[in-house]
């Protein structure tokens, strides 16, 4: 991961390269950011994912310091994929028949984000938290007026301006106390996710959301080397190839 960091890095001077939340990937950011990669923390989906990435990230740039290499042009985001979250606590649903409150999901990914903003602004990390993995609007309306980056696609975009929700800041307001409530109750995920230490670093890539999303991610990759297979050595049983 290093290695490809250090390669991507010298393309272009607006690069951010992006590394998992996983046990390898955390030792391998602080490490890039002591080279001066700026770094965009990936498959995180916890609040502890969020801190363990932002901690890293921060001894890497006191290091860069240190050795009197500057830091001013970096600009390092932590993302949680709030989506993706919510996309795992569904499959559990399903998976153990858990019956809740059907409200209390779609705000499962907020929580946890907001929570994660809260310690960051507290500690003073220097990352800066990134909304991705947008599912609805409350992934972007309950974002409002804070300190963060969003990932919106073009049509998201265009949704939300063409809709009638109120643009006003609520980055600060609370997600209800009686929805955590409810999540806690239902969710063993949401707990691990939600609380600051509800997953140590060893436990990173167990997580389920982490393995839902590697496994994707690794599905689309051999459904790219089909693609280009079909591209370099035509199908003959398929007229026209």
């Amino acid at each position: 991961m290093l290695a490809h960091g250090l390669h991507f890095h010298e393309l272009a001077p607006n690069i951010i390269v992006k590394f998992p939340a996983t046990a390898a990937g955390i030792a391998a950011m602080e490490e890039a950011t002591a080279a001066g990669i700026s770094v965009n923390t990936t498959v995180c989906f916890s609040v502890a994912q969020a801190i363990a990435a932002a901690e890293a990230i921060e001894r890497g740039l006191r290091r860069r310091e240190s050795a009197g290499e500057s830091t001013a042009s970096m600009g390092p985001v932590v993302t949680i994929m709030m989506g993706r979250l919510e996309d795992s606590l569904r499959v559990d649903t399903e998976r153990d028949g858990i019956i809740a409150d059907p409200s209390a999901l779609p705000w499962s990914g907020v929580a946890v984000f907001k929570n994660a903003y809260r310690l960051f602004r507290e500690r003073g990390y220097r990352s800066r938290l990134l909304g991705a993995a947008i599912r609805h609007h409350l992934h972007w309306s309950e974002l409002i007026g804070g300190d963060v980056v969003i990932t919106m696609p073009s049509a998201w975009q265009k949704r939300f301006n063409a809709s009638s929700i109120e643009v006003r800041p609520r980055m600060d307001d609370p997600v209800e106390p009686a929805i955590v409530d409810e999540l806690r109750a239902h969710f063993p995920d949401f707990v691990r996710a939600f609380e600051p230490d509800g997953l140590s670093i060893d436990e990173f890539d167990g997580f389920a959301p982490t393995r839902r999303t590697l496994r994707a991610f690794i599905a689309a990759y051999h459904e790219l080397l089909a693609q280009v297979t079909d591209a370099m050595i035509p199908n003959p049983d398929v007229r026209g190839a």
